[in-house]
């Protein structure tokens, strides 16, 4: 194990790292990169347990490294370690780790470190050895930060945990909002610029929030989606049911299904369905919005499930041969964005159908013009409409 370690992880080397390190030459020779505002949530205060989780391929590995930049114009080396724990075949081989680095550090005379595990939460049982280490007081004066690629992994064992973090956060690392996206690419956000802002708007719906995506990389829709698959086997499950399951919900976008439908067209039972979309939700893949009428959700009746980014949609659709309509897209961007911003989203039924609830806001989106009046209260939104609703949206 030691060998493996001085082989692949020679952190006592950080000088000219930069130049080095795949994803940081990657990141240097971006057509559009940016700083990403996340890494700035991380706690470095002792001692701090953070847990960073977002989808695959949305940049939490490359964002640490450059949080990693940061931290060596302050603090010596010796006292940053960075793990990916894809090179570990076990929880084993992860204690191994750490024990080498904690006799590192005895004979370095370091006191304080900050430690990174990267995609720590594909290695089974890796929350026993965290746990034993937080118990023995051996981390007592050091910073941890596990990074992991789905919430279920670190949700499940968050039992384990009670009282364990000290200062640390939890860090959700989404795929760029269209606010975000339109800041990274230098459009003022102006009515002014209104023409510019739509055409950003129709750049957004193409690529999406993912780094790769936005700078143009072919390759990437194949990656993500084998990214996608070989999580789903993780878990345990079927990545071809699961793209079965996937190309039911963008053919029956915008409207709202329910899991009986999907079942009844794939010939398996609704609990299989209801187990897969369960995944996609921890995987970052899908939203759900429910349906709730008199401040009741109601869960077993029809909802809305959207794809959480324009990128990961068209490549699934193109993937599955699915027709994806301009009007499920739209309705799901907006979907996606009042998630983000109130932390909830559902639909509503009385005679007519809103789109989108959340508190007191009631939005209906329409790809042309409304053809039915809709309650004062209900802010209906034509194509044209959503990007300025999206640069304004404010919980």
């Amino acid at each position: 194990m030691e060998e493996l370690i001085y082989s692949q992880n020679p952190w006592w080397e950080w000088e000219n790292w930069e130049t080095r390190d795949r994803d940081l030459r990657k990141y240097n020779e971006s057509r559009v990169k940016w700083r990403p505002s996340w890494i700035d949530k991380i706690s470095l205060e002792p001692f701090s347990m953070n847990i960073v989780m977002g989808p695959r391929q949305v940049g939490k590995t490359t964002g640490v490294k450059l949080l990693i930049s940061e931290l060596l114009k302050g603090r010596s080396s010796e006292s940053i370690f960075y793990f990916s724990c894809d090179l570990a075949s076990d929880a084993k081989e992860l204690r191994n780790v750490l024990n080498f680095y904690r006799r590192f550090k005895e004979r370095n005379g370091v006191k304080s470190s900050v430690i990174f595990l990267d995609e720590v939460t594909g290695l089974e049982g890796w929350w026993r050895i965290v746990k034993g280490y937080v118990d023995l007081g051996l981390l007592e004066r050091d910073v941890l930060v596990l990074l992991g690629s789905a919430s279920f992994r670190f949700k499940g064992f968050s039992e384990a945990f009670p009282g364990r973090r000290g200062m640390g956060r939890t860090v959700e690392v989404l795929p760029l909002s269209f606010p975000e996206y339109a800041k990274v690419r230098g459009v003022e956000l102006r009515i002014s610029e209104y023409s510019r802002i739509l055409s950003t708007f129709d750049e957004y719906l193409e690529t999406g929030g993912f780094p790769r995506s936005i700078n143009g990389d072919e390759r990437f829709s194949e990656d993500l989606i084998a990214s996608i698959e070989m999580d789903s086997v993780k878990a345990g499950r079927n990545p071809k049911l699961l793209r079965l399951i996937a190309k039911s919900i963008i053919e029956k976008a915008p409207s709202a299904i329910s899991f009986n439908s999907i079942a009844g067209d794939l010939g398996i039972s609704h609990n299989t369905v209801h187990d897969y979309v369960r995944l996609m939700e921890d995987m970052f893949l899908l939203g759900v919005a429910y349906l709730k009428e008199d401040g009741k959700i109601l869960y077993r009746r029809e909802k809305k499930i959207f794809i959480r980014d324009p990128f990961l949609a068209i490549s699934l659709s193109k993937l599955l041969g699915a027709d994806l309509s301009r009007a499920a897209l739209l309705e799901w961007v907006v979907q996606e964005h009042v998630l983000r911003e109130f932390g909830e989203v559902y639909f509503w039924r009385n005679g007519l159908e809103v789109d989108v609830i959340s508190g007191k806001l009631k939005v209906e989106v329409k790809a042309g013009k409304p053809h039915r009046r809709y309650p004062r209260d209900v802010t209906v939104l034509s194509e044209e409409d959503i990007p300025a609703f999206l640069l304004n949206l404010r919980r």
